[in-house]
Parts: structure tokens; sequence; C-alpha cells
């Protein structure tokens, strides 16, 4: 048991190969570096991984963690997190979920449950405060996502995959009600082991260290998220889909497979078209007071609403101005137990690789008649659904258009055309898990899409880069929902941008970057609090931890490195961190050569400042950060690493 208030104090371990169950070893000092969530998870996985391991190998761990601040009655922290090795691109994924499963988990005792091993046929875990059962799933074999849980005990919380999962698609998903661990495949390890579905459910709470503290707090934080223009009208009112106009206003709109950052349709697919026609009500996870969620009615059921990403990735990205479409695809993809972000990304790859005459597939840009069909052919890997269901990287390997196949590590890109936010494509290049937006560190936000900093220097991006994937790291392992990251920008440089103050502000911006990597550098000597960044003290008054802006940059930094070391150890060579030429090396205005991502300069910037060499991490890097690694063991890794790296 643990002795920090916050915590259940027990991290259970579950075999499927044997049908047991048992405690994994965690300590106090454990949950002190890694807070919990993915830096946890991440910890975990470094301790067991082994050079050669691969995603579908059986002794592959599943890894599902919580947050202090889950179950703590903090706003916004329902989220819990699945990490494991990631078919689709052979490193650590790290997918985060707002589904009620985390806190069930907890409310059952533990704080983190590992899965090894396979099962030999179907099944489903139940996991209660007093025992771990097993159960045939063979019954609920082959059903969709809704169809599955509906089947499953009515008095607990889910993780279910679909179809997708089940024919082991390297971009399946995991469902906890209607939401999402999304990215990177953890639907495919669990088809793999032939696990259809976890359950959970438990009565325990967690002791709060100081409780009447810490509601005096709440309500203060609630008041800052439901007054910040981001968190308090942008995304009520119009969700992430709110993002699609300014995205075109900047020229960050992926277009026709990021072939253009603006689409003449945009209107039609955007927030406000989505609000106006189609919205029936805002939803939240359990704990949120943001309530982003879009609600809408397809063949005349209440279901959830797609975001930015679909609505950008299935419209702009492939000539798609058709909103209704959308709305089906999303509840279609959902259902199957997709990823919406690889599964158009690779379709728009397809596209462009029929147009060209490479792959004879029938999908064609503007053309939605067979992408429902498709969708149905890559959940179970039937026709061209087989070389769909393995990714765009996988295809270009196949079938050639390397420079226009848009992903980072293997990963599909976000919706973000990255041409016109160059930081954003730094993000996406050095993110561990790949082409995600999140774990890249959303410079975009700052590069448009909340404040207005030039968007084309590469001047200042490496440093504020880094200190925001450290703060990510660090905000997700508490349990947080990221978007409660928004409101760490003052309300003035959002609401009013064309002030002196704001723009002066804006202006110096890129020039801070010395400033910031320092704090990057020496994040244990970082002992103020910002008010801003509610997270520290929110775990100050949960756990009694003393926690400051230096705890937040110092686990966050302790995650990354863990994650990109254990990224190494799996394969990763030196030079990983890398974009398509489509995007390093093509101008998205002719006329203006900055358009483009220049990545060599942005890396130079930010490996010297992470203490990195061609993205692997130095040796005084790792133990700075609290990395433990053998000398001669880390030397053979490099050496591997950079062999043909």
């Amino acid at each position: 048991m643990s002795g920090l208030k916050g915590y259940m104090g027990k991290v259970l371990k579950i075999d499927l190969t044997s049908k047991t169950s048992g405690l994994f070893p965690w300590s106090d000092e454990d949950r002190r570096r890694t807070i919990g969530g993915k830096i946890m998870a991440a910890d975990i996985l470094f301790q067991h991984i082994h050079p050669g391991m691969k995603a579908f190998d059986e002794d592959n761990w599943i890894v599902i963690t919580t947050g202090p601040l889950t179950g703590s009655g903090c706003p916004n922290t329902s989220r819990f997190n699945i990490s494991t090795i990631s078919p689709l691109t052979g490193i650590i994924t790290s997918s985060n979920c707002g589904g009620n499963f985390g806190l069930s988990l907890k409310r059952a005792g533990y704080d983190a449950c590992i899965i090894t091993g396979r099962a030999q046929a179907p099944t489903t875990v139940h996991i209660t405060e007093t025992a771990v059962t097993f159960e045939d799933a063979s019954p609920i074999w082959g059903l969709c996502i809704s169809e599955s849980q509906e089947k499953l005990p009515k008095d607990t919380d889910k993780l279910v995959i679909g179809p997708a999962g089940e024919h082991k698609v390297l971009y399946s998903c995991v469902f906890s009600g209607e939401r999402t661990s999304g990215r990177g495949g953890v639907g495919a390890v669990f088809g793999d082991k032939n696990l259809k579905a976890v359950t959970a459910k438990g009565t325990k709470t967690c002791e709060i260290a100081k409780p009447e503290k810490l509601k005096a707090f709440n309500k203060k934080w609630v008041k800052t998220l439901k007054t910040h223009p981001l968190t308090g009208r942008q995304l009520p009112k119009l969700g992430t889909a709110g993002l699609i106009a300014p995205m075109q206003a900047h020229g960050i709109l992926a277009t026709r497979n990021f072939g253009a950052g603006r689409f003449d349709g945009f209107e039609k697919v955007s927030g406000e078209e989505l609000a106006e026609k189609h919205l029936i009500s805002n939803a939240a996870c359990t704990t949120c007071v943001i309530r982003c969620a879009r609600m809408v009615k397809v063949d005349g059921e209440l279901v959830k609403g797609p975001e930015l990403e679909t609505l950008g990735l299935l419209g702009p990205n492939i000539l798609n101005d058709n909103i209704e479409m959308i709305l089906r695809w999303n509840r279609e993809l959902d259902e199957l137990g997709m990823d919406t972000i690889s599964a158009a990304g690779s379709i728009a790859f397809a596209m462009e690789l029929n147009e060209k005459g490479m792959w004879d597939c029938g999908l064609s840009f503007g053309k939605n008649d067979n992408i429902s069909e498709t969708f149905r052919k890559i959940a179970f890997r039937e026709g061209i659904g087989d070389d769909l269901a393995n990714g765009t990287k996988r295809m270009s390997e196949k079938f050639g258009g390397k420079e226009f196949a848009i992903h980072a590590k293997g990963m599909e890109l976000a919706a973000y055309e990255p041409r016109r936010a160059v930081g954003q494509g730094l993000g996406y290049a050095t993110a561990n898990r790949g082409g995600c937006h999140l774990n890249a560190g959303y410079m975009v936000v700052v590069e448009g899409l909340g404040l207005d900093v030039d968007s084309l220097t590469p001047r200042g991006k490496a440093a504020m880069t880094i200190m925001f994937q450290n703060l990510m790291e660090a905000i997700s392992a508490c349990g947080s929902c990221l978007f409660t990251s928004y409101a760490v920008f003052p309300a003035f440089l959002v609401e009013k941008p064309n002030w002196l103050v704001t723009k002066a502000i804006l202006k110096i911006f890129p020039y801070v970057g010395p400033v910031v990597n320092l704090l990057n550098k020496f994040t244990k000597a970082v002992k103020l609090n910002i008010p801003l960044i509610q997270h520290t003290y929110a775990l100050n008054y949960v756990c009694n931890f003393k926690a400051t802006m230096g705890t937040a940059l110092t686990a966050g930094a302790h995650g990354y490195n863990t994650e990109r070391m254990a990224n190494v150890i799996l394969g990763q060579k030196a030079g990983a961190d890398a974009l398509p030429k489509r995007l390093t090396d093509v101008p998205q205005d002719p006329s203006d050569p900055r358009t483009k991502v220049p990545l060599d300069k942005l890396k130079n910037d930010y490996y010297k400042a992470r203490g990195w060499k061609d993205g692997i991490p130095e040796y005084k890097t790792l133990k700075k950060f609290g990395v433990d690694l053998y000398p001669k063991y880390y030397e053979d890794i490099v050496k591997e690493a950079n062999r043909n790296g």
C-alpha cells in the first residue's frame, strides 16, 4: 500500500496465458518520480522490453494507468492511459482516453493494470475489489463496439474492441463508452491477445491529503476553466471542430493529402456548420466542466459527433465537403473500432497513389460513394482493405510514393498542415509515438489557433516545443484532460489580439528561447508555481507532493527521455525524427520559400537543448532525469541505433 494520498497503492498484473493475477511492485518513490499515467507506463515498459520485441509477441505488455487526480474530484480528471508496443510503429504508443474505465479501476482498488500473455480463446476479464475473473468472450467476438458493450454487465465500466481489433488492423482502437483510446493500434494488441473486453467496478475512494483546501481550490479552478476564452467559450460552443475556420485562415488545414493548407469548401465542414445544423446537445467526460463533445443524430440515433481531426481528414484532406457523410463515417469507424486519423490518412494516401497510377485501388479525391465499404474492408482485411489496414508507411514501401506518404515514424499525421506552423512540424517529427499533435507539444496552439506567434520562424521553436512536450506529459500523468492546458495562456492574449501589450508579447515570444532552455535544462531548480498551471496546486492538495512547475517539468522530461530510450531499445534508428519530403522540401506557397518545415535547423536546436545526439538521449541526460541504464548496455544499444541509422 502507498503512504501517499491520492493513490490506491496497488498495481494489478494479469496473465492471460495462465489466467492468473497478482500485484506488481510499485513504490512511493516510483509514484513521486512518474506521478502516474503515461509516465508511469513508460517506466514499467522500460523495465520490461528488450531488443527485438514486437507488438504481437505474447510477452508484449499492455499497461493501463490512471493518475493521482483521477477520482479526486478535480475538474476534467477522468482520463486514463493505455501504453504498449504499437503494431503500427513498432515503438511505444501511449493512448489516452476519457471514458469511465479509469475511474472504475481506481474504485476497484488499483492505480494501474498490466496485462500480459495471450489467451487461447476470446476472453473477457472482469476486475472487482475482491477478484479478477476470466470469461469466454466467444458470444461477443465479432460484434461492433456498442453491441459488445451492451452485452457486458450493466454495472461495470468497460474496455472493448471491435472487428478491426479482432482482425489486427494496425490502427484499431479500444473504446470506453463512446470515448476512444485511439492512436497507435492498441486495439490490435488486444486482438492479438484474444482479449475482447475488460470490465471494472468497485466502491473504493482515494484519500485526499487536504480535502478542505482542495474543495476551495477546485471552485477556483472550475471558474478559471469556465471563464477562459478557449475552455469556457470556444470549446463549449463549437467543440474542437471550431478550429476548422482558424486553420483555414492560417493555411494549416490539411487539404488533398497535405498538398495544400486551405480548402474552398471548408465552411461546409466547419464547427459552425456542425453547431448550427447538426448539434443536438453537448456532452462531457464524467468530471469535465468544459463539455466540448458534440452529440448528433445518425439514422435517428443520438451518437457522439466527429472531432476536428475527423472533420479535417475526412473532409478537406480527401476533398469532401459533405458533413453528413462525415457524421456517418465517424459513426461507422467508431463501431468498427478504428482510429479515424490513421484510417483517413491512409485513404488520402491511397487516393493519391491511384491518381498517380501507382495503385489501382478505386479510391479518388472527391469520390464518396465507396468510402463506407472501404472502411468495412479495412476492418475485416478484405481486398484493398488488407493493405489499407497496414497504414500509410507500409503502403508506401509496397507501392511507392514515400515523398507524399504523410506519416512520422509510421503514424499518420493529425489535421494540422505544418508548412505554415513549423514548430508543429518539429513536434510531429520528434513526437515519441509518431505523427501525433499532442505528443508533439501542440505548438500549433501558439502558431495561430490560440495565439498568433510568427508561425514560419524557427527561432525559439525548439525550446518551446520541449517545454510544451514536458508539461503536457506531466499534465497527462496527473490524469487530467490536456484541454485544461489551454488555460495556461493568459486570457488577454487570446481575447485582445490587437492590444499593444499582446502584440508586443507575441512579437518577443520567439526570442525567449534561451530563457526557456534554461528552465528546460535546470528543471529541478524551478521552485516556483505559476497560477495558470493549476495541476501542480492540485497535486499538493491531493497528494501533499509539494509540487512546483519544476516538478512537472522534471517528471515530463523523465517520461519523454524514458519513452525515447525505450524506442531506441526497440530498434528506432538514429535519424528517425523525419517528415515526408512534401512537407520539408516543397513550399506550400511556391512564391514563399519559407512555407516549408526547416526540419534540419529545428532538429539541431532541439537536440542540443534536449541533450540528445541525432535523436538519442546522451547518457548524462538519462542520468540527469533519472532514467537508469547500465553504461555498457547503453553503448551497445546506441551503437546498434547508429548502424544504418
